[in-house]
């Protein structure tokens, strides 16, 4: 697999939907054209090729479709290593999908987008910005507003950095995650601020080895791991670290999400240092999760254990602690320290903790206590990851 570095600097534009694909074989070779050598205006590398997209057809009108300009920009691009993609502002860009391959491309290619076009393409719910199969990737200094669907994804990547980015969309759009982790390894994600309308961040199987910190969420779904083992399948997610951010305005802090049938494990989490601030239920583990009116009952589910909740305090405005487990394959494991939560003063009804087959230890004191845990005797059985 070649090796992929992308810098994105500057502000996404709205209307572009972008998928870096980094595995499918490429069409790179043809080379129509050469970039001008020249200073980009924030380069990162030094005497890179420069490759606007206006030099390739792009028409920037907001009516034109210009895929197959940004098409062909990269395919040029892609053969000279720390070449930088400029797609300039002011313009309006009208762009579909997009397979961006960098399997026979040369190394460091920038794609340094800057325009906040406020078009988007209708009849479709593509995500914003998509990198598959992609190695060392480093995200930066966006603005991504207003997507169709998910904001950033990550599927069957690695190494991936992505620091300094701004997700803005409204708290009741649908199914508009601000980051969405998959298959992927060796994950930092830090010093952003997230507003939309479902999960701020949402880790799915496969995904381990990732480090959430100094984030901002809110409006949105909170920090979810989950839902995972739908329609009976494995799920794998281990070694995820949040700590260090902030969650105000919603539904849920940090969770965990299974669906009944499932399979797998996740193990080896830890939520630390939290600042909540109205936010439904801060805390929550559902083995039981459903996304429709009714789902059917099953005994088998993804196994959870080594759970830790470490410094998670401010308001609530529902319930504080949730933890809803399997009957026949409970969460074990589960610690908390340091847990201070009290309702939020704009709100009248509250609910206290939760818990069902939730086995573990209370190391400290909590506001509200918290004793529905119960000491940890049984070690659940589920199928290794």
């Amino acid at each position: 697999m070649s090796r992929f570095s992308s810098n994105l600097s500057k502000l996404v534009l709205l209307s572009l939907v972008l998928v870096i694909y980094c595995l499918e074989s490429a069409t790179c070779n043809a080379r129509h054209r050469r970039g001008r050598k020249q200073e980009p205006r924030q380069p990162s590398i030094q005497n890179s090729y420069i490759f606007n997209v206006l030099d390739y057809g792009a028409k920037g009108d907001g009516t034109t479709d210009d895929t197959k300009a940004f098409e062909a920009t990269w395919i040029e691009a892609c053969n000279d290593e720390g070449s930088t993609i400029m797609v300039p502002p002011d313009y309006g860009f009208l762009v579909g999908p997009i397979i961006f391959s960098g399997l026979h491309c040369e190394e460091n290619i920038v794609f340094q987008i800057s325009s906040t076009s406020k078009r988007k393409m209708p009849r479709t719910r593509p995500a914003a910005l998509r990198f598959y199969g992609c190695s060392n990737v480093v995200v930066t200094g966006i603005i991504i507003q207003n997507s169709p669907k998910a904001h950033l994804k990550f599927d069957n990547c690695a190494a991936v950095q992505v620091s300094g980015i701004t997700v803005s969309s409204p708290g009741d759009s649908p199914n508009t995650d601000g980051i969405h982790l998959q298959n992927s390894q060796n994950v930092v994600i830090n010093s952003s601020d997230i507003a939309c309308g479902d999960d701020c961040i949402s880790i799915q199987t496969g995904s381990s080895a990732v480090f959430i910190h100094h984030v901002n969420c809110g409006p949105g779904h909170g920090f979810s791991i989950g839902g995972l083992g739908k329609d009976k399948t494995k799920a794998c997610v281990s070694n995820i670290t949040v700590q260090d951010s902030t969650l105000q305005n919603t539904t849920t802090g940090v969770r965990i999400k299974t669906w009944q049938g499932g399979s797998g494990s996740v193990q080896g989490i830890m939520f630390s240092n939290i600042q909540v601030s109205d936010v439904k239920t801060p805390i929550m583990i559902d083995q039981f999760y459903c996304d429709k009116r009714k789902c059917r009952n099953h005994t088998a589910a993804v196994a959870i254990s080594g759970v830790s909740y470490q410094s998670i305090k401010g308001t609530y405005s529902y319930k504080p602690v949730h933890f809803a487990c399997s009957d026949s394959v409970p969460c074990t494991g589960v610690s908390l320290s340091a847990i201070e939560l009290n309702p939020s003063p704009e709100k009248k009804h509250f609910y206290g903790p939760y818990c069902w087959e939730t086995y573990g230890e209370l190391r400290t004191n909590t506001t509200p206590p918290i004793d529905c845990i119960q000491p940890d005797k049984r070690i659940p059985s589920y199928d290794s990851c």
